[in-house]
């Protein structure tokens, strides 16, 4: 008698569920998750070999795949009415969280907008932390991130781990902030030094040093406007 081709009979190393525990979601093919969605396949072809076909049938394209209809999908043997609303409701949550992910994103369009952006983060702490901006090419922030925190006369920056970052978000700009918690918004030496260390680096990279901003409760000096970059 022939039985349905499950993954579970499988090798451990080439089991959707079992890969995403081992090398993370980052891992798998968009086959590979949509056959952890439908769990099986069917006698022919396993959950994995079944998605492929799908996938293959909507040029790999999701946006395509998110259109079928629960009949659509019913079609491919192997896939009744539960698989396809799961399909189906995978897909819409995916859609509707980069929509709100476009929603959420601020644009930066002067130095002043950072300082908008920022100064309800930085403005009236009494320590300094170093932040970073990572925009993506049409000046949306992706992320922004507390590099470092530490006292009144200052902090540590790892220049690597800003770059590490901003490969891992496919950034191609960043904007850098710190505050001085005294209140001055005199540019240092140190903080001079530092922007043009991780420009240096940064351009190493094609990734863009846009700004650096120095924040206080009440007012900024940007170095983008006073040509200091």
């Amino acid at each position: 008698m022939s039985k349905q081709f499950s993954i579970k009979d499988w090798s451990e190393s080439d089991r959707p569920r079992e890969k995403l525990l081992a090398k993370g979601k980052g891992g798998l093919t968009d086959a590979e998750l949509l056959a952890i969605l439908i769990g099986s396949g069917n006698i022919e072809e396993s959950a994995v070999g079944l998605c492929r076909r799908l996938l293959a049938d909507v040029d790999h394209d999701l946006n395509a795949l998110s259109k079928l209809s629960v009949a659509q999908l019913k079609k491919y043997k192997g896939i009744g009415e539960a698989k396809a609303i799961s399909i189906i409701a995978a897909l819409e949550i995916g859609r509707r969280t980069r929509e709100t992910r476009k929603k959420d994103l601020n644009k930066i369009t002067s130095s002043e907008s950072v300082f908008k952006l920022m100064q309800p983060v930085l403005g009236d702490l009494q320590h300094e932390e170093f932040w970073v901006l990572y925009l993506n090419n049409s000046n949306k922030v992706l992320s922004k991130i507390q590099l470092s925190k530490g006292g009144i006369t200052g902090t540590l920056v790892d220049i690597r781990l800003i770059l590490k970052k901003a490969l891992e978000l496919n950034s191609v700009a960043i904007i850098l902030v710190h505050n001085h918690p005294s209140g001055t918004l005199k540019i240092s030496k140190a903080d001079k030094e530092i922007t043009q260390k991780i420009k240096l680096a940064s351009n190493s990279l094609d990734i863009q040093l846009l700004d650096h901003l120095v924040i206080t409760e009440q007012a900024y000096a940007s170095f983008a406007d006073q040509n200091l970059l």
